[in-house]
């Protein structure tokens, strides 16, 4: 230990420190913090530095005493001010963490998982003896109450009780408790990840949530395990006293933007190809998609939220589908969103619950034992993007769970006597497979999306993605995988093959190397999404306005299927602001209408087009079943009825395809109705080839 620690840390402070301890005077108590630079320390002293990761409790209580040594120039006591450490050298897993870490000042980092309501702690008890009245005060420093053994200190009286704690003279701090997990992409494969418990006292308190993703400086203590059966145990568990808290990884809100940076982005923005170079910057290792990946780039800026003065809400974030056959991809897209996006949640569906992705009920057991609500994914993600891979395989409950997250983006919980509505203000980014494994081309693709149509219509954007052979594309495809795969095989070598010149590997890399950077990229999306709020001008409204009508004139006519409803509006509205967004332009032009509608009508004709007519029909993806298709269903239904009077009996199915080819109605797809209404119950077949409505 120093001679002095107290005289030491008043001399580090005011000659590094000198305008951050003025600013923290002039706006004490109000902010109560003075973050200190660990590398600041290390320049300093590093004996000093090295002390203070080695005894952190007493140096931090001498930093504490050194504030108030320090002269102000205004009449300021900092007597409830905290010197705060950030940027230690080193982060630890909890994994890692080992008996001789106790004590030490270290650093966790992870995502946090549940967090408890901040309560008052007391740290210092006022108690009054029974006796002759004194008050005295016992500091409580560890996590029990301390109120044994308590001696009154009036010289006078020397009693032993009996003592009364009083509240109004006691001083109490705000506390929380916050669960940190492992971050899941640093996890090998088959690792569970491992949690550590932290306290967080004063100003630290009630600053951060579930889903964040944090770096936690403090000092690891310990405390004993005990049961009232088998009393204290030889075994110990860890828990973390936070001295500073650093978000890893904000939202796109928060992503700190330099005037350099600013300039950079304009610069960016004003190029004529800045689709083209967004484009490129996503998921550059996977060949093609172009309309995809620009799709995914309006996603990352989204639209904005819309409060109407009604108090109703409009939503901002954009839904992404893609339905495709296996091996093109659809993960790895997912995968390279979730890592350019910030508060990026992946999940697969067949492994998420409704309680996995929504919230769930669970006893809370960092505070008092009382029921509390732990965050799924979709809570987690919020104002980020959550990927949903293989949704296609979830169980349709679990299904019914996204309902409200999309649309309202809320998720209400009444479980346990806990109600609460927790937001989930997130874009969905989904992949599914069709539900025989590969899209059958010579079938309608809507019946073959194994999704509910009500969770269909809340998607903005539905791609269908087929693997269809062709010599040009594949060649072009196979010469990008074997040109990624070399330029990996090469920077994996590097390390122990020295005939691999850094040369090579850059040329190499070309091919799978992004436009732009992906933190520049982030930089980008995080202006567009902070700085631009654009509005539609006369003319983008207008367009958007005779499309949609043009769209529904085909359903004026009341044989003919509604094409699209107002929801595709809205769809259109968002894209419009994104695409204006992309380019960071306060206006969204004719250009920007006519762009989405674009992307957007390309995803309508492969997924809304009823296959025998040739039109637009928003029931496809509304209801699974195209207008038509309920027409004739009817029809036979009517046939079928008809038959069995004049048979007095069941209807032979000869007569009853003859009659459905006289109105019109093809033998083959006649067959194909029949058995339809037989799987759903509609109609049975008592005798062979004899039918018989239900």
């Amino acid at each position: 230990m120093s001679a002095d620690p107290v005289a030491k840390w008043e001399e580090f402070l005011s000659s590094r420190y000198e305008k951050e301890i003025l600013e923290l005077a002039d706006s004490y108590p109000d902010k109560r913090s003075l973050y200190v630079s660990f590398p600041d320390l290390t320049r300093y002293d590093p004996d000093f530095a090295d002390q203070l990761l080695e005894e952190p409790e007493q140096l931090l209580e001498a930093a504490q005493s050194a504030l108030l040594e320090i002269d102000l120039p205004m009449d300021v006591i900092l007597d409830k001010a905290h010197v705060r450490i950030v940027e230690l050298p080193e982060h630890y897993k909890t994994r890692e963490l080992r008996a001789d870490h106790i004590g030490k000042l270290i650093s966790i980092d992870g995502l946090v998982r549940t967090a408890t309501e901040v309560r008052p702690k007391i740290v210092s008890a006022a108690f009054e003896c029974q006796r002759c009245g004194y008050t005295f005060y016992r500091e409580q420093t560890g996590t029990k109450f301390e109120d044994q053994n308590l001696k009154c200190q009036n010289q006078a009286c020397d009693r032993g009780g009996p003592f009364k704690l009083i509240l109004t003279k006691s001083k109490f701090v705000d506390a929380q408790k916050i669960r940190v997990q492992e971050s899941p992409e640093e996890l090998r494969g088959g690792e569970q990840p491992q949690t550590l418990d932290v306290e967080l006292e004063d100003d630290l308190a009630g600053r951060i949530f579930p889903g964040d993703r944090v770096i936690i400086n403090g000092i690891l203590k310990s405390y004993q395990r005990s049961t009232p059966q088998a009393g204290k145990s030889t075994y110990f568990d860890l828990f973390h006293k936070g001295n500073s808290i650093e978000l890893k990884e904000q939202e796109f809100e928060e992503v700190d933007i330099s005037p350099e940076d600013e300039k950079i982005i304009k610069d960016m923005a004003r190029d004529p190809e800045i689709y083209e170079n967004i484009r490129k910057s996503i998921a550059p290792s996977i060949y093609g998609y172009e309309d995809v990946k620009e799709a995914l780039a309006l996603q990352l800026v989204s639209g904005f939220s819309k409060r109407l003065p009604d108090g109703a809400r409009i939503r901002g974030d954009i839904h992404i589908l893609l339905v495709g056959d296996p091996g093109i991809a659809k993960s790895q897209l997912l995968r390279y969103m979730i890592k350019i996006s910030p508060r990026g949640i992946y999940t697969s569906g067949k492994s998420s619950t409704s309680a996995g992705l929504t919230a769930t009920a669970v006893k809370d057991e960092l505070g008092d034992g009382r029921w509390t609500i732990e965050a799924g994914a979709l809570v987690l993600a919020d104002k980020g993007i959550a990927a949903v891979d293989e949704m296609d395989k979830m169980d349709n409950e679990d299904k019914s769970a996204l309902h409200e997250a999309m649309e309202q983006q809320t998720i209400s919980v009444a479980k346990a006597g806990v109600m609460a509505t927790l937001k989930s203000r997130c874009s969905l980014l989904a992949a599914a497979n069709p539900k025989l494994g590969r899209f059958d081309k010579y079938e309608p693709i809507a019946p073959q999306i194994n999704l509910t149509p009500a969770l269909m219509s809340r998607f903005d954007l539905i791609f269908v993605l087929t693997d269809d052979p062709d010599a040009n594309r594949d060649s072009q495809i196979a010469r990008h995988i074997l040109k990624s795969n070399y330029a990996g095989e090469l920077s994996t070598q590097v390390e122990w093959n020295p005939k691999i010149l850094q040369k090579d590997i850059d040329a190499a890399m070309t091919v799978i190397m992004p436009e732009i950077e992906p933190e520049q990229l982030r930089k980008y999306v995080a202006y567009a999404r902070k700085k631009i709020f654009p509005t539609l001008t006369e003319e983008a409204r207008e367009y958007f306005a005779n499309y949609y009508v043009s769209l529904r004139t085909q359903g004026h006519d009341s044989n003919k299927p509604v094409p699209v409803t107002a929801r595709m509006l809205e769809a259109l509205i968002r894209l419009g602001e994104a695409n204006a967004r992309l380019r960071l332009c306060s206006t969204v032009t004719i250009e920007d209408a006519q762009r989405v509608t674009k992307i957007m009508e390309a995803c309508l004709r492969k997924v809304g087009v009823d296959p025998d007519t040739g039109l637009l029909d928003v029931d496809i993806i509304a209801t699974g079943v195209s207008k038509t298709t309920r027409d004739k269903t009817k029809l036979m239904l009517d046939i079928i009825r008809d038959v069995s009077k004049e048979q007095q009996g069941s209807a032979p199915l000869e007569i009853v395809l003859d009659k459905a080819e006289e109105q019109g109605i093809e033998r083959s797809r006649a067959e194909e109705i029949i058995t339809r209404l037989k799987r759903d119950g509609s109609i049975m077949e008592p005798k062979h080839k004899m039918l018989r409505l239900v």
